[in-house]
């Protein structure tokens, strides 16, 4: 399964804590995020790679989406949000 880069935009609290609230497909269209359960570092098992992964719900179904860092700290891009295993 392939890796999909998504948009989301996400609230930073006060702390500086990261929490997605909308993916936003290629297309333009966007799904609000009903809630988190869980972020961990961890492994996409299905589409390789390895980052800050986020269990969300959409619509009432789980998925799994990851903050893929940029290994290039002199770079001005920070990383890449994908979604694991959708077609």
């Amino acid at each position: 399964m392939n890796k999909l880069y998504v948009k989301v935009e996400v609230v930073f609290d006060e702390y500086g804590n990261v929490k997605p609230q909308r993916i936003i497909w290629k297309d333009g269209t966007k799904y609000d995020i009903d809630y988190i359960t869980d972020v961990r570092m961890a492994p996409s098992l299905k589409s390789g790679g390895y980052g800050d992964r986020y269990t969300i719900y959409v619509c009432g179904r789980q998925r799994y989406l990851f903050f893929e860092r940029n290994s290039n700290v002199w770079n001005n891009t920070v990383g890449k949000w994908f979604i694991e295993g959708v077609a």
